[in-house]
């Protein structure tokens, strides 16, 4: 194939370009990180390219769609989705106290994780058609729709999915214009509310993360171990860190989960404050070029799906590394696009997709 049939091909494929280079970028870096972290394991990080390959795949293959017919299936998305949670209740598999999966017999997968494409798909879907900004029933319908599936996936439970499915919610109902009165009195509602969410719907386990988080000296053998470690880790790389494949802390077993949840630690290490900021410049770069193509959506759906989704890269990053670094209490976040996994690796390029659709046929308005 010669270089016109090639850029030929390209100019009918739509995608931006500065987004996949900066998904690419960390991407690869994640790769390097990942073999260290995983003790040289070339077989972890030859599955984790396949799960990126797929990712990337999935992706490019949602930017082709008009962003139309996902405003067409979002409710039916949503609703499936909550009839899976239901069904996780009754029959889902229990694995370490919490009871997330649906197993098929074929696949195996978390229903929750549908639910952080479906409430920003349905909150810009409801939205669409009202008036802006919304009047104080419509108001109460969107939270509605982002309450539901919150307390379900909290109850299973899991605080971490739950927080990135209620962040969606609240930023879509932000977006389509709330004043700052309804504003404050939602955040002193929340305030009040936090009590009765502390007694009746964490778990034990949930509730001694936020004590360790105040104190994690109170234990540092037991439920304070994760962070004192990791915070050991991060400061021991001091400005350049000690070198690719020569931290210790992950190496020795020290850093648990380092290859998944708490590899922003073992990046630190080996590549000290210089890495860790080159890193989340990275970071910084995405969600900017995100928000932007966000702002150029040509419709209310598309600028509240774009902006949604833009959020749940954000809180994916921001908690992690915050977590990592002691700032936040552990919530079993991962890295995107650097922690070893794959369902929630899928779901954050399913929303890429979309994002990118939603800005490459920004001159043909959703239906």
């Amino acid at each position: 194939m010669d270089r016109n049939s090639v850029g030929g091909m390209l100019k009918w494929i739509s995608f931006d370009l500065p987004l996949v280079l900066g998904l690419l970028a960390v991407s690869g870096l994640g790769l390097v990180v990942l073999y260290s972290a995983g003790q040289r394991n070339l077989d972890l990080v030859i599955g984790q390219a396949i799960r990126l390959g797929l990712g990337f795949a999935i992706m490019l293959t949602l930017a082709q769609i008009p962003p139309y017919h996902f405003r067409f299936w979002s409710p039916w998305i949503y609703v499936a989705g909550i009839l899976l949670l239901l069904a996780v209740m009754v029959v889902g598999d229990i694995s370490k106290g919490a009871q997330r999966w649906l197993d098929l017999g074929v696949v195996r997968f978390q229903p929750s994780e549908i639910m952080k494409l479906a409430v920003p798909m349905t909150m810009a879907w409801f939205f669409a058609e009202k008036p802006l900004p919304p009047r104080l029933p419509h108001l109460l319908a969107g939270a509605l729709i982002t309450a539901i599936p919150f307390v379900l996936i909290a109850k299973q439970p899991d605080l971490g999915t739950a927080l990135v499915v209620g962040c969606a919610g609240g930023v879509a109902l932000f977006l389509a214009g709330l004043s700052w009165v309804i504003m404050l009195g939602l955040a002193a509602l929340l305030a009040a509310v936090i009590p009765l969410f502390w007694t009746f719907v964490m778990h034990d386990y949930q509730r001694q993360r936020v004590l360790t988080f105040l104190d994690p000296e109170s234990d540092p053998l037991g439920t304070g171990y994760h962070i004192i470690q990791s915070t050991i880790a991060i400061g021991s790389g001091g400005i350049y860190g000690k070198g690719w494949l020569n931290g210790t802390q992950s190496h020795l077993d020290f850093l648990p989960e380092g290859s998944t949840d708490f590899i922003f630690a073992a990046f630190s290490e080996e590549f000290g404050l210089v890495g860790g900021c080159l890193l989340l410049t990275l970071y910084f770069f995405i969600i900017a070029r995100c928000l932007y193509m966000a702002t150029r959506a040509p419709d209310t759906y598309g600028r509240l799906l774009a902006g949604s989704l833009t959020v749940i890269f954000f809180v994916y990053a921001f908690v992690n590394s915050g977590m990592v670094s002691g700032l936040l209490p552990v919530v079993g976040l991962p890295l995107p696009l650097f922690s070893y996994g794959g369902t929630s690796l899928v779901t954050i390029m399913a929303g890429f997709g979309m994002l990118m659709s939603v800005y490459s046929h920004r001159r043909t308005p959703s239906r």
